[in-house]
């Protein structure tokens, strides 16, 4: 099958973690899959994602092959993939705007980014960029708290049509005027904040779930978060944080059986600890009652390495945003922005957006499947086909 061409904004560690991934599925099976949570999505194995494009802000990365730029500092993810060819693809500079916070020029290079002294290119340079690679699917990584440059970069996908997933919590898929856009563009997007395989949001949302279905009157509760990584660092600008604590807070609120009141639930980053570096720890705490109004209460702590963890759903949501490409459908996608991210248009249970999800890969397989089985007429025709897709939601799209 033909690649999928992405371009990623941020070559962080994120994107780090998601090209080596990239790169250790390839000469693995199906039952090596460790991991990921789908092997083949119509199709399209791991190492079919192909980045043709990619922008950043620090000198260590920008006009550096993007195989290399991805072990550069201040990344501190997991090398898990140390040998990577390279790729030809150069990382060019991109718009800073407020991507970058003042706060951060206190710290060491090795910490904090290092400014490349480079023209940033206009709205047209970046539509440029993503037309003459062939771009399919923009990848933001973005830090937390960059709500201008996220914008800018969505305008421009917008102006270069091509799909947006959108991995951070400045807030566009859910945002009804910036989905409108895409909707009327019939351009796919997915969104808001990436949800990891197995971290503090899902273990938490889970939890909290849990409680509801057996009977548990969850009373107050929170998740502390502290980490090492350049992410952590910026989100101790507490001004930057409004959008990453809602979209934290509203997807554990939204699977509660009743709300909970401001005061008994705070959920957010709480330090950065630097030799910490990529590994994220979460402390988490519910409080409730039981029968008979018999208090209880959990307390957890979860360990993980924060970018590997979220790079098999980044590339699950690619692969979903190229089958959306496939069969023409935009706007936002409802299932996988509810399964794979935090704070997504309209919240539902994660059971539920698991089957959503799956309903959506298993459409795109059948139209595969039937396209494959039409076969020419003998005047070299196509023949004409209407095929009913089956949605995510309660409506339906016909294929012509």
């Amino acid at each position: 099958m033909s690649k999928i061409k992405i371009a990623i904004i941020g070559v962080g560690n994120c994107t780090s973690s998601l090209i080596q991934g990239i790169h250790y599925y390839l000469n693995k099976g199906p039952e090596d899959s460790i991991g990921l949570m789908h092997w083949e999505i119509g199709g399209y194995r791991p190492w079919d994602i192909e980045a043709v494009a990619a922008f950043d802000i620090d000198k260590r990365k920008v006009g550096k092959d993007i195989n290399t730029a991805i072990f550069a500092e201040p990344n501190c993810t997991t090398v898990f993939f140390p040998d990577l060819p390279k790729s030809g693809v150069i990382v060019r500079m991109g718009r800073i705007l407020d991507g970058f916070s003042d706060h951060m020029k206190e710290y060491d290079d090795k910490r904090t980014f290092a400014l490349a002294d480079e023209p940033e290119p206009t709205k047209e340079g970046v539509v440029q960029a993503l037309k003459e690679t062939g771009v399919e699917i923009l990848m933001n990584f973005l830090p937390v708290g960059s709500e201008d440059a996220v914008r800018f970069y969505a305008e421009c996908a917008l102006e270069a049509g091509v799909a947006f997933i959108n991995n951070m919590p400045v807030f566009i898929a859910s945002d009804p005027e910036w989905a409108r856009r895409f909707e009327e563009k019939n351009i796919p997007i997915i969104g808001d904040d990436i949800k990891a395989q197995l971290g503090a949001t899902i273990t938490h949302r889970t939890l909290t779930d849990l409680f509801k279905k057996r009977g548990v009157k969850l009373e107050r509760t929170y998740q502390l978060n502290t980490g090492g990584n350049t992410d952590f660092l910026n989100m101790l600008n507490r001004s930057r944080l409004a959008s990453k604590k809602k979209s934290k807070t509203e997807a554990v609120q939204s699977v509660a059986a009743n709300r909970l009141d401001d005061e008994n639930i705070h959920i957010g980053p709480s330090d950065y600890v630097p030799w910490q570096n990529d590994n994220k720890i979460c402390f988490l705490r519910m409080e409730g009652k039981l029968f008979g109004g018999v208090p209880m209460n959990i307390e957890l702590r979860l360990s993980v390495e924060d970018s590997p963890n979220s790079a098999g759903v980044a590339i699950d949501s690619i692969r979903c945003a190229k089958l959306a490409l496939n069969r023409g459908e935009g706007g936002i996608l409802h299932g996988p922005s509810a399964y794979f991210c935090k704070h997504p248009p309209q919240q539902y249970a994660d059971d539920e957006a698991y089957n959503m999800t799956e309903t959506f890969i298993k459409s795109s397989e059948r139209i595969c499947q039937k396209l494959s089985d039409l076969k020419l007429g003998g005047n070299g025709q196509k023949p004409a086909v209407m095929i009913e897709v089956e949605q995510s939601t309660s409506s339906s799209k016909t294929l012509e």
